[in-house]
């Protein structure tokens, strides 16, 4: 799904942004609630920023990226925690690229996100390349999300990735005969 937004451009610089795991909703300027496999999950567009809620049978999770006022944790490299049952991995990365790779690269993500069932993109009013756009997925009982922070004015891209899934108990945890039953031990 592809929206144009109707607010200014707020987070203005890659560096602004900052991670934070377990807030509470915040305002939205547009959502995609989508259900895969037993798992809720909405997509929230946050001015410049990204939050996803992850609703399950084993509890919930919840992923901002944004400027957050007064906040001390900058976007990581990557992360990787517990959260309840499940295992959280945070990925993040900058690309910094011209003015006109950015504009194909633009293009591109938008293509990706715009006609897929499980995507959610929003364009800025004053640049067509100034978007946040998200994916998702459910894969071997994983639930994937990707996302992109556009600031054209710097040729920053900010790509994202995270994976939340049930931990998996190591084969010295599960009796004998369960660890014979998988050729991964598990």
């Amino acid at each position: 799904m592809l929206t144009t937004l109707k607010t200014s451009y707020t987070d203005t610089r890659a560096a602004d942004l900052a991670w934070a795991l377990g807030r509470e909703p915040l305002p939205a300027l547009a959502t995609l609630d989508l259900e895969l496999a037993g798992a809720q999950l909405q997509l929230r567009l946050l001015g410049a920023s990204h939050q996803v809620l992850l609703e399950e049978e084993r509890g919930s999770c919840s992923e901002t990226v944004a400027c957050i006022p007064g906040s001390s944790t900058p976007l990581p490299l990557g992360v990787a925690k517990r959260v309840g049952d499940w295992e959280y991995e945070f990925a993040a990365r900058v690309e910094v690229l011209s003015p006109g790779s950015f504009a194909g690269r633009a293009q591109e993500l938008l293509a990706l996100v715009a006609d897929h069932p499980h995507g959610l993109a929003g364009v800025f009013p004053g640049s067509p390349h100034a978007f946040t756009a998200l994916l998702a997925q459910r894969h071997e009982g994983h639930v994937h999300w990707r996302t992109w922070h556009a600031y054209p004015q710097d040729g920053h891209l900010v790509a994202t990735r995270t994976r939340v899934g049930v931990r998996v108990a190591p084969a010295a945890q599960l009796g004998p005969r369960q660890a014979r039953l998988s050729p991964s031990g598990v």
